[in-house]
C-alpha cells in the first residue's frame, strides 16, 4: 500500500483528504505544522507529498526546499489558498512536482496524486526495457531505474525534471511546443498555465547547460517551444 503523507494544518482539509486518500486504497499519514510535516517525512520515506504552504512554523515553501537539499525527491503536491502566480512559480522553482490552489475538490486531488504517482512510480517509456538505456550523445537515460548521467556524472533530477528530460531526449531534433511537453509529461490539460513547463526547463539546463543563456542542448524555438539536440 502507497503510503501518503499529507502536511496540513487545517484539520477539516486534513480529514477530507485523509478520508478520500484511504478510501482510494492509500496509507495516509498527517502533520500538522512544517517542522512536523519534515520530521514525519524524513521517518516514514512516504511514497508522496501533500503540503500546504501557509503552514505554522515552517511554511510549505521552506519544507519543499529543505527536502530536495537533503536529495530527497518524493513527489510533492503543494496546496495553496493564494491564487498567485508568484507563489505558484516559487514553488516549483523550489522542487514542487504540482501544485492546486484551494478550493478543490477531494475527487479532483485524488485524481491528480494517482496521476502524478503513476508517471513517478509505475510507468515506463515504450521501447525501452529495463535491460536498455536510451543513449543521446553523452547523455544515457536509465527509465526504469529513473536515473540519467550526463558526461559520466549522475544527475540529480526530481521525477518530474527526469520525465521532461526523457521525453526531449527521446524526439531530439524534434521542436516540442509547451502545450505538447504538458500533455506528454504533466498528463492532463494546464490550459493557459505553460510557465509549468518553462520552470523546469530552466532547472533542466542547470544541471546539463554550461551556459544556461547560450544553451546547446536544450534549445528554445521563439514562438514555439523547446527541441533537445545532442
Amino acid at each position: 500500500m502507497e503510503k501518503i503523507l499529507v502536511v496540513e494544518d487545517e484539520l477539516s482539509i486534513s480529514t477530507l483528504l485523509k478520508f478520500n486518500l484511504e478510501k482510494a486504497g492509500y496509507s495516509v499519514l498527517t502533520a500538522m505544522d512544517g517542522r512536523e510535516g519534515l520530521e514525519v517525512a524524513r521517518k516514514e520515506s512516504p511514497d508522496f507529498i501533500l503540503l500546504d504552504l501557509m503552514l505554522p512554523g515552517m511554511d510549505g515553501m521552506e519544507v519543499c526546499k529543505t527536502l530536495r537539499m537533503e536529495k530527497n525527491n518524493t513527489p510533492i503536491l503543494m496546496l495553496t489558498a493564494k491564487d498567485e502566480e508568484l507563489d505558484k512559480i516559487l514553488g516549483l522553482e523550489l522542487g514542487a512536482d504540482d501544485y492546486m490552489t484551494k478550493p478543490f475538490s477531494p475527487r479532483e486531488v485524488v485524481a491528480r496524486v494517482r496521476a502524478i504517482m503513476r508517471r513517478t512510480k509505475h510507468s515506463s517509456p515504450p521501447e525501452v526495457s529495463e535491460e536498455q538505456v536510451l543513449l543521446v550523445g553523452p547523455l544515457q537515460i536509465f527509465p526504469e531505474k529513473y536515473e540519467a548521467v550526463f558526461h559520466n556524472q549522475k544527475l540529480e533530477l526530481t521525477p518530474k525534471e527526469f520525465e521532461l528530460l526523457l521525453y526531449l531526449a527521446k524526439n531530439q531534433g524534434r521542436v516540442m511546443t509547451r502545450d505538447q511537453l504538458l500533455n506528454a509529461v504533466w498528463n492532463y490539460d494546464y490550459v493557459g498555465d505553460s510557465r509549468i513547463v518553462d520552470v523546469h526547463i530552466s532547472h533542466l539546463r542547470e544541471k546539463i547547460e554550461e551556459d544556461t543563456k547560450q544553451p546547446k542542448h536544450i534549445k528554445t524555438v521563439r514562438g514555439l517551444g523547446y527541441k533537445f539536440e545532442a
